[in-house]
C-alpha cells in the first residue's frame, strides 16, 4: 500500500489531524536572504533573524521527509516588481509599511554583488541555500503578506487536488498567519509547524507575538504541531505494509 491509499494522522493541538499525504502540500512560506540571512533587510535593519536561522534546520528535514513520502512542495516569496507598481501607491498601507525597511534600496550582497532589498528575482528574495527548491517544486512570488492574495497559489492547489495544507515559514504572526487565516476562508485545513516558524516581534516580551499566533490558530484557524512530531507520522503510517 502507498502513501496515497492511505490517510496520516498527526498528533497536533486541539486535536489530532487526519491528511491524505496525495492531497496535501508543504507551504513553506518566505524563507528568503531578505528575512533570514545576514545582508537581508531585516538584518540590515537590525532585526534578529536568530530565530528564522533556528527555524531552517527543522524545515529542512520536514522537506526531506515530505518529498520521500509525496507531498507537494510550494515555495512562497515576498516580492516586488523592480519599478515597484505592485507594492502600493504613497498612501498604501503596504507602502507605507515597508517603506522603513528600505524596499527597493540598492544594496550589497554578502558575496559583493548588488542586489535590491525584498525585489523579485535577486539574490534578496532568494530562498536560504539550505532550503533550495529543487526539481519538482513549486514557487510562487506574492506582494502582500497573505499567499493567496492576488497570486496564482490557490489555483495550483485546486489543480493538483490539494485538500490540506502543513505550514512553515516566517514570520509567525505576520505572513505565516495572514496565509493560514485565507487558507482556511478556502477551507483548506492547515497544519502549522512550530519549530518551522518564527517571529522576530515581541521576542522580548513575556508571552511572544509568535506564541500568540500559535494559540489563534490552535482554538480557531488550524491545527499546530511540531517538526518531529510529522516526520516520525510520515515515516511510520507511509512504510509499505508487508504482503
Amino acid at each position: 500500500m502507498t502513501s496515497s491509499s492511505r490517510r496520516i494522522v498527526v498528533d497536533s493541538k486541539p486535536n489530532a489531524l487526519a491528511f491524505d499525504p496525495s492531497q496535501t502540500a508543504i507551504i513553506v512560506v518566505d524563507m528568503q536572504n531578505d528575512f533570514a540571512s545576514k545582508g537581508g533587510m531585516f538584518a540590515l535593519a537590525g532585526i534578529d533573524v536568530s530565530g528564522i536561522r533556528n527555524a531552517i534546520a527543522p524545515t529542512a528535514r520536514v522537506l526531506s521527509a515530505a518529498r520521500r513520502a509525496g507531498l507537494l512542495i510550494i515555495y512562497l516569496k515576498m516580492g516586488f516588481h523592480p519599478d515597484l507598481s505592485n507594492a502600493g501607491g504613497l498612501e498604501a498601507p503596504n507602502w507605507i509599511k515597508h517603506r522603513p525597511l528600505r524596499v527597493g534600496d540598492v544594496t550589497t550582497t554578502p558575496n559583493g554583488t548588488a542586489s535590491r532589498i525584498l525585489i523579485r528575482d535577486t539574490w534578496n528574495t532568494e530562498i536560504v541555500p539550505e532550503l533550495t527548491p529543487e526539481p519538482g517544486d513549486t514557487v510562487i512570488y506574492k506582494h502582500r503578506f497573505s499567499g493567496f492574495f492576488e497570486t496564482e497559489l490557490d489555483q495550483v492547489l485546486r489543480m493538483r487536488s490539494i485538500r490540506s495544507l502543513i505550514i512553515t515559514g516566517c514570520t509567525t504572526s505576520v505572513c505565516v498567519e495572514a496565509t493560514i487565516r485565507d487558507a482556511m476562508f478556502r477551507d483548506y485545513p492547515c497544519l502549522l509547524l512550530a519549530d518551522c516558524t518564527a517571529e522576530p516581534i515581541g521576542s522580548g516580551l513575556p508571552r511572544s507575538n509568535h506564541d500568540a499566533s500559535l494559540l489563534v490558530i490552535q482554538m480557531l484557524f488550524g491545527w499546530v504541531s511540531d517538526s518531529n512530531t510529522l516526520i516520525t507520522a510520515l515515516e511510520e503510517q507511509t512504510m509499505p505494509v508487508p504482503a
